[in-house]
């Protein structure tokens, strides 16, 4: 390579690079701009999801909470059916009946039994 070659490549080595620095210094504020502001929309978005997740999960609650007011008013109606069927005479043999019939499905309580002469579970403890 002789001379004159060198200093063409030289110049153009030099050109490319000039017009490269050029064009870093005035695109990378536009750059910024665009980034930032591609950062705020996903942002926005994801704010908006999130909003929509929120009003869903609320309704969800409210549905739920509607329906379990449902629930309780027909457990309440069908108690009252039931002690107006017993013309509101509750024995004490009946309330333990009730009582011996809950321990059996309520799988949370803590059974003790203890044996007796007619094989029934002691329901009271009385002082003598």
């Amino acid at each position: 390579m002789d001379n004159k070659q060198f200093n063409i490549l030289l110049v153009v080595g030099g050109t490319t690079l000039a017009m490269a620095i050029a064009g870093y210094m005035f695109g990378m504020p536009y750059y910024r701009v665009w980034s930032q502001e591609m950062r705020g929309k996903a942002a926005l978005a994801e704010a908006e999801q999130d909003r929509q997740i929120m009003i869903e999960e609320a309704k969800a609650n409210l549905e739920a909470q509607r329906l379990n007011a449902e629930a309780e008013v027909e457990r309440a109606k069908g108690m009252a059916e039931a002690i107006e069927i017993e013309a509101g005479k509750l024995t004490d043999a009946y309330i333990k009946y009730l009582w011996v019939r809950n321990m059996e499905t309520n799988e949370n309580l803590e059974k003790i039994y203890i044996p007796t002469e007619a094989n029934l579970p002691i329901l009271e403890a009385r002082e003598q």
